[in-house]
């Protein structure tokens, strides 16, 4: 099912907004990664913003956004020269088709179950080429990113029309193993009510992810910590992989 925050037009119109370009952040990661890549597949593209800039910098090959959310999908459609499907890995089936598959903005954590994990590592596996690559980051477990989301932690953005719009974040307790659940609020003070949305993300630790990618047919090629490029940590924030077909 797609979050509610995905599929809402005017909640996906704020997304960028809460989630602007950072040069040292995932899309400044992967930018490279894709400009050196022939065919790359996004997954979880949402508006779109990594292939934009990537047809910006002046990609010439194939570049393909998948994403369930309608919303997301309206405004990465904005540009015509990049392939947007809409859908998920379960929808799809490519074969041998890309060099690099990627998934920024912490989007492999939506797979929560050992069966959905499972068949979308499988999918991507046979999306890649022989050479192909697959690059994704997800939080470190360790360092629990999400004692953090709390309504005090509130972030606020101006909207397109100059509103304020406020984002924030309540975790359900106790959080049980490996799984986060928590609801997204989204308040404006023109707005008639609040938006709410509702996520669950899980949260792998090393030794987990690894055997999940070796069951898939894919190895770690590289593995940091950060996206300055440090090795991951015990604590640290992130563990940004970089996985090869087997």
């Amino acid at each position: 099912m797609v979050d509610h925050q995905f599929a809402d037009e005017r909640l996906a119109a704020l997304y960028d907004e809460f989630h602007p370009w950072d040069p040292r952040g995932d899309f400044g990661f992967y930018l490279p990664m894709v400009m050196s890549a022939e065919a790359v597949l996004d997954v979880g593209c949402g508006t779109g913003m990594l292939l934009h800039r990537a047809r910006e910098a002046g990609h010439k090959g194939r570049l393909c956004g998948l994403d369930p959310g309608e919303g997301m999908l309206r405004r990465a459609r904005v540009r015509s020269d990049v392939e947007w499907i809409d859908g998920d890995l379960s929808s799809t089936a490519f074969r041998g088709e890309f060099d690099l598959v990627v998934m920024s903005g912490h989007a492999f954590q939506v797979f929560v179950t050992d069966e959905q994990l499972r068949s979308s590592l499988s999918a991507i596996r046979d999306a890649l080429t022989g050479e192909g690559r697959f690059a994704f980051e997800t939080r470190n477990p360790a360092a629990r990113a999400w004692e953090g989301w709390t309504p005090e932690n509130a972030s606020e953005v101006i909207g397109a029309d100059g509103a304020v719009v406020r984002m924030s974040h309540q975790v359900e307790r106790p959080v049980i193993d490996d799984i986060v659940r928590f609801t997204t609020t989204y308040s404006s003070p023109g707005w008639d009510a609040d938006e709410h949305s509702h996520s669950s993300l899980r949260f792998l630790d090393v030794p987990s992810l690894s055997g999940f990618l070796s069951e898939a047919g894919l190895a770690v090629e590289h593995q940091y910590g950060d996206w300055d490029g440090r090795p991951v940590t015990e604590t640290g924030i992130e563990i940004i992989t970089v996985a090869k077909r087997v």
